[in-house]
């Protein structure tokens, strides 16, 4: 089924493995990390939701943040996991299509917000005394809106430009889920100027946004390095830390998979990469931003025990 004289009408995703047993072992451990992943995410974005002391900028934008990962990973992941679980690889058109314009607005929704929170952590050790007022509820809530109607357009325009191309001659995606350089090597179409836009748009949003993240960091760091007490640059540092470790794997991995030349064949390399944008950033996430935080963690406790307490009554009511 790799090669058409007819317009093709349905994809064939590339599978983990053709022995059925792994086949099995690959959808559990999928299923595994989208249920933590999942988890995780919700479970920020409800403590940030219903403890009032997180009703700061950071926590809105990380609650943001929680909801864009558990929505995204809802787009990949169970997926592939019924795929590899029922031995199906195939999706239709409109659904590849559907997939891609999801994974190109998280991806863009992502690094903007990890860009605005960049800019909150800078205003907030950097100028403190303003931060009400730079970071405020509309301002915050401006942001957040411009991330996500840009971001609809920008998924839009290149979801709309990539099928314009035809595809006649493959339907064999060399990946686990659809994405557009997958789909630009299989294309029986011209396809110079959709790559040329691909890199350009990657380019300009990639390099516009680590250039204000680095500045923003450097200013940071040059400011807690002339914090007169150590511990509260350790508490600086310890905020901005896991920060850059989400961004320099989103960026690092994103651009790997979008900026390289196009080949005729995947490889377990192009797989191994996807995984960590696509999948590992949502799962982190909440590790790395709650292991760390004290607030985070002390706000799961009362809720554990409202909800301890609550079960316990309820039982007694029984």
């Amino acid at each position: 089924m790799s090669n058409f004289t007819t317009t093709v009408t349905a994809f064939l995703l590339l599978g983990f493995s053709d022995t059925r047993e792994l086949q099995i072992l690959y959808s559990l451990l999928l299923l595994l990390i989208y249920s933590a992943g999942l988890m995780g995410n919700l479970l920020i974005v409800i403590i940030t939701t219903f403890d009032r002391r997180l009703h700061t900028p950071m926590y809105f934008f990380l609650r943001n943040l929680s909801i864009v990962d558990a929505c995204f990973i809802s787009i990949t992941i169970p997926q592939a996991s019924v795929n590899s679980l029922v031995n199906n690889r195939a999706i239709s058109v409109p659904g590849c299509a559907a997939q891609i314009f999801l994974l190109i607005f998280r991806a863009y929704v992502e690094i903007t917000l990890l860009t605005v929170m960049a800019r909150d952590h800078s205003v907030a050790i950097c100028q403190p005394l303003l931060y009400p007022v730079i970071m405020s509820p509309r301002v915050c809530m401006q942001m957040t809106l411009t991330c996500l109607f840009t971001g609809l357009l920008y998924a839009g325009f290149h979801t709309g430009y990539t099928f314009q191309l035809s595809f006649c001659q493959s339907n064999v995606i060399h990946q686990f889920f659809c994405d557009i350089p997958s789909l630009l090597k299989i294309s029986c179409s011209e396809t110079f100027r959709h790559t040329l836009s691909l890199l350009g748009s990657v380019l300009v949003i990639g390099v516009g946004c680590f250039t204000f993240i680095t500045a923003s960091y450097i200013s940071i760091f040059s400011s807690v390095l002339r914090f007169p007490v150590k511990e509260d640059q350790r508490k600086a540092f310890s905020t901005c830390v896991p920060h850059i470790v989400v961004v320099s794997l989103f960026l690092f991995s994103i651009s790997y998979v979008y900026l390289k030349p196009p080949s005729d064949s995947g490889s377990i390399k192009d797989i191994i990469f996807s995984i960590f944008y696509s999948i590992i950033p949502p799962f982190l996430n909440p590790i790395i931003y709650s292991l760390r935080n004290k607030q985070i963690k002390e706000a799961l406790r009362i809720v554990i025990k409202r909800q301890l307490f609550f079960f316990k009554g309820l039982n007694h009511k029984l």
